[in-house]
This record gives structure tokens, sequence and C-alpha cells, in this order.
């Protein structure tokens, strides 16, 4: 697992919204998450702990194919060339609806069904 740092973590945290990417046996799904979400339940450990509300695809892709890529972006970094620097997470999750994880998500978001974990594997800045 690796640890979000350096400029990603502040690009993760400046982030409004975050783009998730499962393969499901009929191709690619995407869905999104509002970043302040993600960031609520902090950046300390090595596995990101998401709410669920949906996400019912998400979840029936993880059950066959545990990889998954997060995409972050935001203007309030400076990137390489211009305002605007981004940062993509990969690795595996899966959803859990009980246990240590899903109760500190339900503290927080009471109408989370159930929590995303995500192990980064890999951390790479984007722009």
């Amino acid at each position: 697992m690796k640890k979000i740092e350096g400029v990603c973590r502040e690009v993760v945290e400046k982030s409004e919204w975050v783009a998730i990417a499962t393969a499901g046996s009929d191709g690619p799904h995407v869905v999104a998450t509002w970043g302040d979400y993600l960031n609520r339940m902090g950046l300390d450990g090595e596995t990101l702990r998401i709410p669920v509300g949906g996400m019912r695809k998400t979840e029936a892709n993880l059950r066959n194919d545990p990889r998954v890529e997060l995409l972050f972006g935001t203007r309030q970094v400076r990137g390489n060339h211009s305002s605007g620097k981004g940062c993509s997470i990969t690795g595996r999750a899966e959803m859990r609806a009980e246990g240590p994880d899903f109760e500190a998500v339900k503290a927080t978001f009471p109408w989370a069904r159930a929590v995303l974990l995500v192990r980064p594997e890999k951390i790479e800045p984007q722009l």
C-alpha cells in the first residue's frame, strides 16, 4: 500500500470531486463522489474510506475485479504548464457494510449504506 503524500495529497485535499472507475463484463464504469466526503474521513492511513449511498454497479464490478482507479483534479494547485493539477490513484477496492470502517463512515454520513475501501498501489500526478 502507498500513502498519499506531496503534491498528490494537496490535490486530493483540494479536489471538489473524485471520479471512480471500475471494469465490468460490459466494459468500464465511472461514478463520482464529492472530494469533501473522502477528506472528512481522513487521509492519514494507507486505506481511503469513501461513503457509499448508491454505487450498485461499482459494487457488482468490484466483486469480480477489485481493481479501481480514482482521478482527482483541482485548479487550486499549480500544474506543470498552467493552473490546475490532477492525481491518479490506482489500487484494489472493496465495499463493506459492517465493521469498524463502516461504523466510522456511518457516524459521519448517516445516509451511507456501505464504505468503499481503496488501497492505493500506484499514485501518479497528472497535468
